[in-house]
């Protein structure tokens, strides 16, 4: 297994994870950043007109990306993070999917939440990555055990 973890994180949780992920399992670590940097304002989802749940009300919306330098083509198995939005992955990360080739490549999700799993995350996920195996992985929150998420990578038998 030759591992990138790449995440969107948008408060700093989900980096936390990500950072934790990444050493424990030897990857190289990317951060998929949006051109325009979320605000508070913009995350605020009780807010039906903030940009978040604008982009979360349109399964169309693709957030443009910062930069396509994720070294993607280099590495067979990816661990994607992301903090869940409605239940979902932020579209962001289907913008990120859709800038590379993930063909043969292994995609497991992870994710970070306030209070709910990772949702229907996969099956909006899929559609953006023809060719990859996308599987549900598991939620990072709290305090991350480094030989236990080392344990729960090599239980993938990736």
């Amino acid at each position: 297994m030759n591992p990138l973890v790449a995440y969107f994180s948008a408060t700093g949780t989900t980096a936390k994870a990500a950072k934790a992920l990444a050493k424990a399992v030897g990857a190289n670590l990317y951060e998929i950043r949006p051109a325009v940097s979320y605000t508070s304002a913009d995350l605020n989802w009780t807010d039906k007109g903030s940009r978040s749940s604008v982009e979360m009300k349109d399964a169309h919306s693709r957030p443009a990306l910062a930069d396509t330098d994720a070294p993607v083509a280099e590495h067979d198995v990816i661990f994607l993070g992301f903090p869940v939005w409605w239940y979902v992955a932020p579209t962001i990360l289907n913008t990120f999917l859709e800038a590379y080739d993930f063909t043969g490549k292994t995609i497991v999700l992870f994710a970070t939440s306030g209070g709910s799993g990772l949702g229907k995350s996969a099956a909006g996920l899929h559609s953006s990555a023809p060719g990859a195996k996308i599987l549900d992985g598991r939620m990072l929150n709290g305090h991350l055990d480094e030989s236990e998420l080392r344990a729960w990578a090599e239980g993938l038998k990736l």
